[in-house]
């Protein structure tokens, strides 16, 4: 039995008029090309293949809104990092982010981070952009299973350093280890998720320090 079988693609966004009403709570979620967003959303919501992935890098070019249950969604932005398309298409996906800014619904932002690479610039800017807009920020060391215990450990200490840099004076930024293969940080991201979303919980957590790291 799926963990949200209200889950449903609702809309690719074009434009942010085409944006569902601002109401009920939103979760973004954001990472470079290739990080593995698809795959997060797909383990996350425990379907196969809610979101669709590609091998071709910057291929989801649009707003893709999931509704997790009656209210509550997802919105897939599109990879960056990667210049997949014409000048005009990646000056219209800047638009669409820039859409987001107003709408009271969002919650939080989901920042899907590839472990092997760390945070790059793209990461800090999309770091400091949602600073900006006081948006709670947690991020997913995705493919954490690719590297050794030793090599986990030291760059979930190391994105919690930078992540606290740039906190300012902001309430709630958070990592952990992740990986949509082998489950592992599963609960923690859903527990994550649910609180943004204002859904009951599903499960008990087992967050620990090996796992995730809490900034103060």
């Amino acid at each position: 039995m799926s963990l949200y079988p209200e889950a449903r693609f609702m809309i690719s966004a074009a434009d942010p008029v085409q944006f569902p009403d601002d109401a009920g709570s939103e979760v973004a979620i954001a990472g470079r090309s290739n990080a593995g967003k698809s795959s997060a959303i797909n383990a996350l919501l425990n379907r196969r293949s809610l979101a669709r992935t590609s091998k071709t890098p910057g291929r989801t070019r649009l707003l893709n809104f999931f509704e997790v249950a009656p209210g509550a969604r997802l919105i897939d932005l599109p990879g960056y990092g990667y210049a997949a398309g014409p000048r005009e298409e990646r000056m219209q996906w800047g638009t669409l982010i820039e859409g987001l800014a107003p709408r009271r619904s969002l919650r939080g932002l989901l920042l899907i981070v590839d472990a092997r690479r760390g945070l790059l610039e793209g990461d800090h800017q999309l770091l400091a952009w949602a600073a900006s807009l006081s948006w709670p920020v947690h991020v997913l060391l995705s493919k954490s299973d690719q590297l050794t215990r030793t090599d986990a450990q030291r760059v979930l200490k190391e994105t919690v350093r930078i992540v606290q840099d740039s906190a300012g004076t902001r309430t709630h930024l958070s990592a952990q280890l992740f990986s949509a293969h082998k489950g592992s940080g599963m609960d923690e991201a859903r527990a994550t998720l649910e609180g943004w979303l204002g859904l009951p919980p599903r499960r008990s957590t087992t967050s620990t320090p090996l796992q995730r790291g809490q900034l103060p």
